[in-house]
């Protein structure tokens, strides 16, 4: 057996021990918007909203929907909820059912539809469910919304006594001279509403160094990251520093970590939203290595779009 055979071994053995280490888990998450014209729709005039309970529903085996778990938003908007193993998601839904004081206070009042779990990831054992963006209303839509969102029908509809052929018609006036208004303004765009998913490499061009707006390059990762990875990397690596990062698998963690939480501040659809980014790195640095080389696998995928999502990035002017 040459040297190349032995190393094609070693790196199957190593997948295979990864492979066999995993202990499968489900994660469902999404977001809560306030929605403050009540249109049930998410547009410009809408925004994140904290401290919104979100429960999710499935059947049992009576066809009788249960709770199976539930969270509540971050500052972000965000939830998640973990479920060990495997489970059936094809008949569940997500749902706003609660506010605390705060969300109350802001538009916390009513919820709109539920929203089923949608697969977006599945490797080994491991499956990522995102939820399409869920609303909550406040009891009147604000004053600045557009009177056409939300039509009111006529509480008793009148059928006329004769058909209308018959009724005789009074002549149409003239209307008077209208003066020409401006056009409106283009409504604004909000790229963070927009999907995007960039590599690391794309993160590293100083042409797209502008997108680096909520964290810093030059911070320290025990400062983001928190005490177990100031443990692990040292307290004086940066983030800039710990994209560079590769052949090994907690420096590859590091770089797609650091990847994912910047690609979550940049894009409200990306699969994971910052905290989770934290806790998922958090967990592997508390597990063993193969959980570590599973956390930067399913990293390295949601940085790269699944497939589906392309990087957004313009360059800086």
């Amino acid at each position: 057996m040459d040297w190349s055979q032995k190393l094609y071994f070693t790196a199957f053995l190593i997948v295979a021990a990864a492979i066999r280490g995993i202990h499968g888990y489900t994660m469902v998450s999404g977001t809560v918007f306030c929605d403050q014209c009540k249109d049930g729709q998410i547009s410009l005039f809408d925004y994140p909203l904290n401290g919104i309970n979100v429960a999710m529903a499935c059947p049992d085996n009576n066809g009788q929907m249960t709770t199976w778990g539930e969270d509540t938003t971050n500052w972000l908007g965000n939830f998640a909820m973990k479920f060990d193993g495997n489970p059936d998601l094809s008949g569940c839904v997500a749902q706003v059912t609660s506010s605390n004081e705060q969300g109350k206070r802001g538009c916390g009042t009513g919820g709109g539809p539920g929203k089923s779990p949608r697969l977006i990831f599945r490797m080994f054992d491991m499956n990522m469910y995102t939820i399409d963006p869920l609303i909550s209303q406040p009891s009147d839509p604000m004053s600045f919304c557009p009177k056409f969102s939300y039509p009111q029908p006529h509480p008793n509809p009148v059928s006329p006594a004769t058909p209308p052929s018959t009724l005789p018609y009074p002549p149409t006036p003239s209307l008077p001279h209208l003066p020409s208004w401006p056009p409106l303004p283009p409504m604004p765009h909000f790229p963070y509403l927009d999907a995007s998913a960039c590599p690391h490499q794309s993160w590293m061009m100083p042409e797209y160094r502008c997108y680096w707006k909520v964290i810093n390059p030059d911070l320290k990762v025990g400062v983001v990251f928190g005490l177990i990875a100031a443990r692990k990397y040292g307290s004086d690596i940066t983030l800039w520093e710990g994209m560079q990062g590769r052949g090994e698998p907690y420096k590859t963690l590091l770089r797609e970590g650091t990847t994912a939480l910047l690609n979550s501040y940049n894009s409200v659809q990306f699969p994971y939203h910052p905290l989770s980014v934290i806790q998922h790195m958090n967990w592997a640095l508390m597990g063993s290595t193969q959980q570590v080389m599973h956390t930067a696998l399913n990293f390295l995928r949601a940085n790269s779009g699944n497939g589906r999502t392309t990087c957004k990035f313009n360059p800086c002017k």
